[in-house]
């Protein structure tokens, strides 16, 4: 086949890409119409308020998907509150993964606050993980914050995550790392590597995870939406 004949093959690609984004989208309108339905039904019938905020938050992040991201928001910000006051602390987390994505005034401060949930508290660390990530999208290559949240990502895996999903996170979280020194500082070795993570003082807990509190503090800055300190009041000695 010639050049020319192949490119006579590009408007019908065309067309199967907007043919295939359009059911795409109808299947998540679909999926927003049963899901209000769902809500409205729950509501008829007086559920448990944490009932109707697992439903809200699977609105929001479809509404997200529809790149409807100021009409997320406003169904999801709400849920904050319901879902701490429950100790619903994952939930609470998820909640700050959607508000991120909505891409609205205040969603690098739920950002932090969702990894602050994600560090503080075990939750599944696949969404920990995918917290994190979204830092090292967000900062400069030069940034010692993208070293520490990759960091902070291999650690969580290493730690609260069992069985095959450990494995895949351990990788991913792995790649994390390492995609970051190279953008970080030109790493293209196994020593090299070795001497970054010492000179980054990246191989204590003790040290990162203070370094990420900061990191934190600078994407929330004043607009905390609950109590950290009443929080850690009660979270367990041990």
């Amino acid at each position: 086949m010639t050049f020319y004949e192949n490119t006579n093959l590009l408007p019908d690609i065309a067309a199967e890409s907007v043919l295939n984004r359009g059911a795409h989208e109808a299947a998540l309108e679909s999926h927003l119409l049963a899901l209000r339905e769902r809500h409205d039904e729950l509501a008829g019938s007086h559920p448990a308020r944490k009932e109707l905020a697992d439903v809200r938050l699977q609105i929001g992040r479809t509404l997200v998907a529809l790149d409807r991201g100021a009409e997320a928001w406003e169904v999801t910000r709400p849920l904050i509150e319901v879902f701490i006051g429950s100790e619903d602390f994952e939930s609470a987390a998820d909640a700050c993964d959607v508000l991120f994505q909505c891409d609205q005034a205040e969603s690098i401060s739920a950002l932090g606050q969702g990894i602050w949930l994600a560090v503080t508290y075990p939750i599944d660390p696949e969404l920990s993980v995918e917290l994190l990530s979204h830092v090292i999208d967000e900062t400069p290559d030069d940034s010692d914050g993208a070293a520490v949240a990759a960091t902070t990502a291999l650690f969580l895996a290493d730690l609260r995550a069992s069985g095959k999903q450990r494995e895949n996170l351990m990788f991913f979280a792995s790649q994390l790392l390492g995609n970051v020194a190279r953008r970080h500082s030109g790493i293209d070795s196994q020593g090299a590597f070795e001497l970054w993570m010492d000179r980054l003082e990246l191989r204590e807990p003790e040290k990162f995870l203070v370094r990420l509190r900061n990191v934190v503090d600078v994407l929330v800055q004043d607009s905390w939406w609950f109590d950290r300190t009443a929080l850690q009041e009660r979270l367990p000695l041990n």
